[in-house]
C-alpha cells in the first residue's frame, strides 16, 4: 500500500503513532514540497519546522515502511502562497499519480482529496494533555518559573510585591528544556486555549491556558530560558476597596484610564478587575493584547495585535460598538498612537503601561503627542504597588502662568497633575522654548521648581555658544550666565543680536559675566618669627585663607612663595590663635 503524506500530518508525528498502532505498512511517499515547506518554517526559527524534519528521521528507521521522495520541489512563489493552498495542490497531485492514501491533519485538504478521488487518512484532533511537563513546579503560591540551561530551576512564591526566589532544586539541560518547548508547541495545535502569539526564530511567546511562556534560545539568549508566569489570584474590583468618589469616578465618568505600575506590580490584574466590572454593568468589552494572557470571562473578546496589524485592530473595535477598551501592555510608539487614537474617537479606554511613578506613566505619551491633546487622551492615572492602588492622580488643561513665573504675559496652556483625593497640585505640564516640560510643584517653595528648569535651560542654550557655562537664577525673570572671558564677544554677538535672541526664547532677561577660575584647596606650610607668621604656597598666586571655612583674608604670594602678615594686626592675632589651637585652616588659590 502507498500513502502520501503532507505536512500538517508529520508535525502531528501521525506517522510513527499509526506505525506504533499497526495501522499502516508498505511505502510512505514524502513529497519534496513538504521538505521544502519544513525547511523553510526550520529556517527562520519555527519549531514546527524541526519537530517535522524529525518524523521524518523517526520513520525511516522503522522497518515495516519504506520511505520515498517524490514530486518537484516547489519554487519561491508556491512557497510563498502555501497558505492559499499551493503545495496542498502539488501533493494532491503526486497521491493522484501514485494512486496513493493521502495523510493529513488539514480538515481542507482531507475534503480537497475526498473531491479529487482520493482516499484519505484524515487525523482527527488529538485529546488535549490534562497537564503538561512544567506544570510540576507550580502551587499555589507560585507566581513564575524561571528554568535556564545548566542551572537550577528557581520560582518566584508569594504576591504581588512580596515574594521571594526559591531554588526547586533541580537542573535541567538544554535537551530537556527542548523537549518542554515541543511539548508546549504540539499541545498548541491541538488546544483551542493555547495559542502561539509570536514565533520570531529564536523567541518565542506562548499563552497555554492560564500560563504565559516566554521561551528564548541561541543565538538571542547564551543558551536555552524558559520562564512561565501564572496569575495567581483573580480579583473583583470591589476586593480594592477604593474610595467612594474614585469608584464612582471609574463608574461613571473617567475615560481615559492609565493603569501604571512596575512589572508584577499587579496591573493586569487590576485590569482584569475592571473589565469584569463593567461587563457586570451590561457593557461590551473587549481587550487588546500582546500577549493574550489577561484571565476574562468568555463574553469578553482578547484580540492579540501579534495576529493583526493596528489599523485592523482599529477597524474591528469601531464597527464592534464596544463600550469598555482594555489596552494591555502598552509598549511601542503603535501602541500609544492606537490608543490615543481610540480615545480621540470618543472610546472608553483603560491602557496599561510599565512605570516606576505614576507621573512616568505620562512622560511615554509626551514625546509622542502635543501637550495640550494629553488631557483629552488621559485623565486618570492610577498607579499600583504591591497590589494595591497606591495613588490615583487627575489631568486637567487649563491656560496659566505656571507655577514660579511672574509675568502675566508668560501665560500658556499647562496640563495640571493633581492628586485625586487631596486635589493637591503635585505637578505641571507646559512647553518651555522647544521642550515639553515635567515640573514638580512644591508647597514650601514653588518657585525651586521653575529655577532648576530655567537653569538647565539656560545652561543648554549657551553651551551651543560656550564650552563652560554657569547660569544663576536671581529673580523670577533674570539671570546671570558666567562663561569663560574668551567666549563673551561671542555669547553677546554683534551688537548684542545673539543674547537678544537667546533672551527671546528663554524669556529672561540675562546678564553675561565673567566666569572666573575656581580656587582650589592649595598645600601650603606655616612658619613664624618675633614679628610675622608666613604662609608658604606657590610664587605668584592669588590665595584665600579660611579659618573654620571663614575668609580670613586674600593676598598674593611673593616670588618666594609666602604670604607675610604681621602679628600684632587682628588677621595675624587670628591665625596665630587658630593655627596654635589646631582649628581648621585652608589655603585656597
Amino acid at each position: 500500500m502507498k500513502y502520501v503524506i503532507d505536512t500538517s500530518a508529520l508535525i502531528k508525528k501521525a506517522v510513527t503513532d499509526l506505525l506504533d498502532k499497526k495501522k499502516i505498512e508498505g511505502t510512505l511517499i514524502v513529497p519534496h514540497a513538504v521538505i521544502a515547506e519544513l525547511e523553510n518554517q526550520a529556517n527562520r526559527g519555527h519549531e514546527i519546522g524541526f519537530i517535522g524534519l524529525e518524523e521524518i528521521q523517526e520513520i525511516r528507521k522503522s522497518k515495516k515502511l519504506k520511505v520515498e521522495f517524490a514530486g518537484d520541489r516547489p519554487n519561491e512563489t508556491q512557497i510563498k502562497f502555501a497558505k492559499a493552498g499551493e503545495i496542498d495542490a502539488l501533493i494532491r497531485e503526486i497521491a493522484f499519480k501514485e494512486n496513493a492514501i493521502l495523510i493529513t491533519g488539514d480538515k481542507v485538504q482531507a475534503e480537497s482529496g475526498k473531491a479529487f478521488g482520493l482516499e484519505v487518512i484524515f487525523l482527527e484532533r488529538e485529546a488535549v494533555k490534562e497537564k503538561l511537563e512544567f506544570e510540576k513546579y507550580f502551587d499555589n503560591k507560585t507566581m513564575s518559573v524561571h528554568i535556564k540551561e545548566d542551572s537550577h530551576v528557581k520560582a518566584k512564591k508569594g504576591k504581588p510585591g512580596e515574594w521571594e526566589l526559591v531554588d526547586l532544586g533541580e537542573i535541567l539541560d538544554a535537551k530537556k528544556i527542548e523537549a518542554m518547548t515541543k511539548e508546549v508547541i504540539e499541545n498548541s495545535r491541538i488546544d483551542p486555549k493555547t495559542f502561539v502569539e509570536i514565533s520570531k526564530g529564536a523567541i518565542m511567546i506562548i499563552q497555554a491556558r492560564n500560563y504565559r511562556i516566554v521561551i528564548v534560545k541561541p543565538p538571542v539568549s547564551d543558551g536555552w530560558e524558559m520562564t512561565i508566569v501564572k496569575p495567581l489570584k483573580k480579583l473583583v474590583l470591589e476586593e480594592y476597596h477604593l474610595q467612594n468618589e474614585l469608584f464612582e469616578r471609574i463608574k461613571e465618568k473617567s475615560r481615559g484610564i492609565l493603569i501604571a505600575g512596575e512589572p508584577g506590580s499587579g496591573k493586569s490584574t487590576f485590569a482584569q478587575a475592571l473589565a469584569e466590572f463593567y461587563l457586570k454593568l451590561g457593557k461590551i468589552v473587549k481587550t487588546v493584547e500582546s500577549p493574550r494572557d489577561l484571565q476574562l470571562s468568555d463574553e469578553i473578546t482578547q484580540y492579540s495585535k501579534n495576529f493583526a496589524s493596528s489599523q485592523d485592530i482599529h477597524d474591528i473595535l469601531f464597527l464592534s460598538r464596544v463600550d469598555n477598551i482594555i489596552f494591555d501592555e502598552m509598549r511601542d510608539t503603535p501602541d500609544f498612537m492606537l490608543y490615543s487614537d481610540l480615545r480621540l474617537a470618543g472610546s472608553e479606554c483603560i491602557g496599561v503601561v510599565h512605570s516606576s511613578s505614576p507621573i512616568d506613566a505620562v512622560q511615554r505619551f509626551i514625546t509622542r503627542l502635543d501637550t495640550g491633546m494629553i488631557p483629552s487622551i488621559i485623565d486618570t492615572i492610577m498607579f499600583i504597588e504591591k497590589g494595591t492602588v497606591k495613588k490615583v492622580l487627575n489631568l486637567k488643561l487649563i491656560v496659566k502662568v505656571p507655577t514660579g513665573m511672574t509675568e502675566s504675559d508668560l501665560a500658556r496652556p499647562v496640563v495640571e497633575v493633581r492628586e485625586f483625593e487631596s486635589n493637591k497640585l503635585e505637578h505641571e505640564i507646559y512647553s518651555y522654548g522647544e521642550q515639553t516640560v515635567v515640573i514638580p510643584v512644591e508647597e514650601e517653595n514653588k518657585n525651586d521648581g521653575i529655577k532648576k528648569l530655567a537653569k538647565i535651560a539656560i545652561e543648554r542654550e549657551f553651551k551651543k555658544h560656550s564650552s563652560e557655562v554657569k547660569a544663576e537664577i536671581v529673580g523670577n525673570n533674570k539671570a546671570i550666565v558666567y562663561v569663560p572671558d574668551r567666549f563673551i564677544s561671542k555669547v553677546i554677538g554683534k551688537e548684542g543680536s545673539v543674547i537678544n535672541e537667546l533672551e527671546k526664547v528663554l524669556g529672561l532677561s540675562i546678564d553675561v559675566k565673567e566666569m572666573k577660575k575656581e580656587k582650589k584647596n592649595l598645600n601650603f606650610d606655616i612658619a613664624e618669627d618675633k614679628k610675622t607668621l608666613k604662609v608658604y604656597v606657590e610664587p605668584g598666586m592669588e590665595v584665600e585663607i579660611f579659618i573654620n571655612g571663614k575668609l580670613l583674608l586674600t593676598g598674593y604670594s611673593s616670588k618666594r612663595g609666602d604670604v607675610k602678615i604681621h602679628k600684632d594686626s587682628q588677621v595675624g592675632r587670628e591665625l596665630l590663635n587658630a593655627w596654635k589651637r589646631n582649628d581648621k585652616i585652608e589655603v585656597r588659590g
